[in-house]
């Protein structure tokens, strides 16, 4: 079972970036919760992080090879895209978008997610272990569809 977790734009700075909102592992961590996860599960996981709107977009394309299950956390990407939330409806493998924080305790502008129409769930607000429950889920959703 392969699965891609992206990450979008300023997620490279968890750990420093405003800790009170966003915990203070690094993503770094967050990588290693979910291989260590992961290898006990038999999921092998593939991660991505990326600043750049197009990066990330050619990533999501690139999903289409060999690649299962989609975890992606946009961040600020996810209120603004219509170019991923493209990518993401043309991509025909499960989808489960993801959050560190709740997006619905936030400034207004974060409450509108224009990738939660063409994705299987979301998680947010669980903190880095929405990672890992995401995990879960991808496993479970990939197991009942084939």
């Amino acid at each position: 079972m392969n699965i891609k977790i992206i990450n979008g734009p300023n997620l490279n700075l968890l750990g420093n970036r405003e800790p009170k909102i966003y915990g203070k592992e690094t993503l770094y961590d967050i990588e290693k919760k979910c291989e260590k996860f992961s290898k006990k599960n038999k999921i092998k996981c593939f991660f991505f992080q990326s600043n750049i709107e197009g990066e990330i977009i050619t990533e999501i394309q690139n999903c289409n090879k060999k690649i299962d299950g989609l975890i992606i956390n946009a961040a600020g990407f996810t209120h603004t895209s219509v170019a991923i939330h493209d990518a993401l409806n043309i991509l025909k493998i499960p989808k489960i978008e993801i959050h560190i924080s709740n997006i619905f305790q936030r400034e207004e502008f974060r409450h509108k997610s224009l990738i939660s129409s063409v994705v299987n769930g979301v998680i947010c607000g669980l903190g880095s272990n929405g990672y890992i429950l995401a995990l879960e889920a991808m496993k479970k959703i990939i197991k009942n569809s084939k």
